[in-house]
């Protein structure tokens, strides 16, 4: 079996903690540790694209939602697990570089679509090609079978506890 930084960690906590809560800091501690590298990887990507990592987020989630490649902001806040406010400020950023447009709904005169622009759409595929090789440079030398088993264990622990809200 390999080891890793967290093995370290997980040594000094096992003098004081029982086994069940080392396991549990080595998950998050390693949870964490994976995603800072595939958001580092991305960054690097997106920056050559001139784009932050929320903005790629954005474009991301609009592109995911198929032709027309538009969602009401509320909807693309809640996907995304960000704020309105948040939301707002990079849509306001995406919008003056051409990427998205807002229009009115006409079914509900309170709320209003963000859809990609044919530019938005050609730079989020770029976006995206560029996701897909920042995450093969992370687990590049991985078997594939042990990034299958990782994403698979990690369903069942998000599957129950991402029903959780925690202040």
């Amino acid at each position: 079996m390999h080891r890793d930084e967290i093995d370290e960690l997980a040594a000094g906590w096992a003098r004081g903690l029982p086994p069940s809560m080392v396991a549990t800091l080595e998950l998050s501690k390693r949870i964490s540790r994976i995603g800072g590298l595939f958001e580092q990887a991305l960054k690097a990507e997106l920056a050559e694209l001139g784009l932050t990592y929320a903005e790629f987020d954005v474009l991301a989630a609009l592109h995911r939602a198929g032709p027309p490649h538009r969602m009401k902001p509320s909807d693309l806040a809640k996907s995304l697990y960000l704020t309105s406010g948040g939301t707002s400020n990079v849509l306001q950023r995406l919008a003056s570089a051409g990427y998205v447009e807002r229009e009115d709904n006409p079914g509900d005169a309170r709320s209003r679509w963000v859809q990609l622009t044919a530019e938005g759409r050609h730079i989020a595929a770029q976006a995206l090609d560029a996701s897909v090789r920042a995450h093969g440079e992370v687990v590049a030398g991985v078997p594939e079978e042990a990034v299958r088993q990782a994403a698979d264990a990690l369903r069942e622990v998000l599957a129950i506890v991402g029903k959780r809200r925690f202040r």
